[in-house]
């Protein structure tokens, strides 16, 4: 191997480079050799028989057509990575191309030039990108390129090869480098056809004259033959990353590459019930390892198979159909619930839009995994997903609130809140008494939210609650004067003897709540608080009997106002002034009021 050797792409890619204009039959060249590239690729694969491909297929028959209308034929030599023509680079592979690229194929398969000619029908077009990819008829035999060529015999598809420039190398003396400027002059199946009826005139000379000793067959075996191709280290440093690069891709991937290839291309109805089989047992492999972002792209390349291939049998659409539709199955969500609390910090980057993907009827199989899991994280993700697939099947969501689990039934509440219906109150209303004080505290949130006005009775046992949060939460609501309670809800709460043994700034919140909720019902439990005499917690009973003028004085209505000036004559001195301050201040702001308000608002700021 020579290092001192200019590469050819070097030498061409200088001579290029002087060129203040690409010529025109150059520029020619680039276009026809850059979507036979795309039809190669599209042929690979959708098949021949696609769309798609066929789009690409009729695009390159007419700009090849109209090229060799030109120019009469189109040659371009060969090499591993790149495509030349008249000393110009046309062709190079993409970066990390690999066996993938039509430079490489044609290399590989030993092709050093190929030449299209004027008069190249589409039958004929067809048939060399057919041989181009190995075919896609499992039933012909797997011969290379050169043989599939060579047995067509072609007037308009021509090749030379290794093998060629190789012999005319080593059997003919002074035979022209491939680097040489004359192969731009002619094309290399010219020179090689040259040199082979020089040597065939040589050894007719030589048979024919007796003079001179002529060198044998066999010395001239021996002698240094001259290659059609030097590669310097710098080529074989690039080669040799791009080896290690295809040593490290992923065989995850490598393996779905073919998958989908074989979906694309394949016609055997056996095979393609097995490959639909195969995408099932893929669909659960990437569900076990937690792949998602990996089972979302095979999930969307399953989704779109039917345009892709229009072609597909009705059974295996319905196989296919069959893997998308049954994603939500109980079965493979519990594979889900598996990973997720085997992995608490795995990434769950896709998870989201793979619950997404599964239909309505996942619902209860998804209400499981929801209190199943163990991670806030995992459950937020569940949530989000049940939000929108459960909206128009709730009965799984609503069933769920019963559950003795208190972290699951607060997620349910939250998913029946950012839904925001009142028929929901009801099954809500039933968890008044549930065992967890959080629980409680939301169902009051709910209570408020999905009925802010109307009947507040289910409220008022809450407001006994054994968690001090969850009775001010009650006590807020029917205190916004949007709710009514008849007294006979509050009258057992107010008259047990642990009443009087709450916070005075929570009694004085109940006979607010009170106070807006049923109003002159409760006014004789008041009026006889300031009126009656006792024997007993006098000094609480006091305090309870103020409270109770003041909320009288806040009322203010005829019935409220004759049962202040009554404790003002019957209470005892505490409970006299207390009532007396509350009717100087409900007379002061009725005389400040006008009319029409005194008349309608019984209820002064």
């Amino acid at each position: 191997m020579s290092t001192n050797v200019t590469p050819v792409r070097e030498m061409l890619t200088t001579a290029a480079a002087a060129r203040v204009t690409e010529d025109p039959e150059i520029a020619s060249v680039k276009r026809v050799l850059k979507l036979l590239d795309k039809t190669s690729k599209s042929n690979r694969t959708y098949g021949p028989t696609n769309p798609v491909a066929q789009k690409f297929f009729q695009q390159f028959f007419e700009e090849l057509s109209t090229h060799l209308a030109t120019y009469d034929k189109l040659s371009f030599l060969v090499q591993r990575t790149a495509l030349l023509y008249k000393e110009q680079l046309v062709y190079q592979e993409e970066h990390d191309g690999g066996g993938e690229s039509m430079a490489f194929k044609l290399y590989a398969d030993g092709i050093r030039e190929l030449s299209l000619r004027q008069g190249l029908t589409r039958e004929d077009l067809g048939f060399f990108l057919d041989s181009l990819w190995g075919g896609l008829d499992p039933t012909k035999d797997d011969d290379d390129i050169v043989t599939r060529i060579w047995g067509k015999n072609l007037s308009t598809i021509s090749i030379v090869t290794a093998e060629e420039v190789a012999s005319a190398s080593v059997s003919q003396e002074g035979f022209v480098r491939l680097d040489s400027p004359s192969v731009s002059d002619s094309t290399l199946r010219d020179l090689i056809d040259h040199e082979k009826a020089r040597g065939n005139q040589t050894s007719d000379d030589e048979s024919t004259s007796g003079s001179g000793k002529a060198s044998s067959p066999r010395d001239r075996r021996l002698q240094a033959g001259h290659l059609g191709y030097e590669v310097t280290e710098e080529e074989l440093a690039i080669l040799a990353k791009e080896i290690e690069t295809e040593s490290h891709r992923d065989s995850l991937a490598y393996i779905l590459d073919a998958l989908t290839a074989i979906l694309a291309s394949e016609q055997s109805s056996a095979l393609l019930t097995k490959l639909c089989n195969l995408w099932g047992a893929v669909v659960e492999s990437l569900l076990r390892e937690g792949k998602w972002t990996v089972l979302e792209n095979v999930l969307s390349l399953l989704h779109e198979t039917d345009a892709v291939r229009p072609d597909l049998p009705e059974e295996h659409k319905q196989q296919l159909a069959s893997i998308l539709n049954g994603l939500g199955r109980t079965e493979r969500i519990r594979i889900i619930e598996s990973y997720l609390n085997r992995s608490p910090d795995a990434n769950v980057e896709g998870l989201s839009t793979i619950l997404l993907l599964m239909t309505p009827d996942a619902v209860p199989s998804l209400c499981t995994l929801l209190a199943n899991l163990t991670s806030p994280a995992h459950q937020a993700i569940v949530v989000e997903t049940l939000t929108l697939l459960a909206k128009d099947k709730p009965d799984p969501v609503v069933r769920g609130l019963m559950d003795r689990r208190p972290i699951y039934v607060r997620n349910l509440l939250a998913i029946l809140l950012k839904w925001n219906a009142s028929k929901f109150v009801e099954p809500i209303e039933k968890l008044t008494r549930y065992p967890d004080a959080q629980v409680r505290r939301e169902v009051v949130r709910a209570i408020g939210q999905l009925r802010p006005n109307g009947s507040g009775v289910k409220l008022v046992p809450l407001t006994s609650d054994p968690d001090e949060s969850v009775r001010f939460a009650a006590l807020k609501l029917l205190m916004s004067g949007q709710y009514t309670v008849p007294f006979t809800q509050w009258s057992p709460l107010v008259s047990e003897d642990g009443f009087m043994d709450r916070p005075i700034s929570e009694r004085r919140a109940m006979f607010q709540a009170m106070r807006v909720s049923c109003g002159d019902e409760a006014v004789p439990y008041w009026q006889e608080l300031m009126t009656a005499w006792a024997w007993t917690n006098r000094k609480k009973k006091e305090e309870l009997a103020v409270l109770a003028a003041d909320t009288l004085g806040k009322l203010a209505t005829p019935v409220a106002i004759a049962a202040l000036e009554r404790g003002s004559s019957k209470g005892s001195a505490a409970v006299r002034q207390a009532c007396n301050v509350a009717l100087t201040q409900t007379l002061k702001h009725q005389r400040q009021q006008p009319s029409s308000a005194r008349a309608t608002d019984g209820e002064p700021s």
